[in-house]
């Protein structure tokens, strides 16, 4: 089951994506699907109809790893009155 991330490029705005396994530490690149900005946008610079990019992981200042909506339900949020 793909998971969400946010994906922060270097030199540009985060971008929202789906992995389908976290990345290892041997990985020389990333390969995401069903990019998209954070709003839901599509992203301008890529074609259409692509179904994957790679990334190479020098083009990468940090990953996002959000939870599922499994996952959600099990962590305890804690919020002020």
């Amino acid at each position: 089951m793909p998971k969400t991330v946010i994906l922060h490029l270097t030199g540009e705005d985060p971008l929202l994506a789906d992995i389908d396994q976290e990345p290892q530490p041997g990985d020389l690149f990333i390969k995401v699907t069903n990019m998209r900005k954070r709003d839901g946008k599509p992203v301008p610079y890529l074609a259409a109809g692509v179904q994957a990019v790679i990334f190479p992981w020098h083009r990468i200042t940090f990953i996002e790893l959000m939870p599922s909506e499994e996952e959600r339900s099990q962590v305890i949020d804690f919020f002020r009155q």
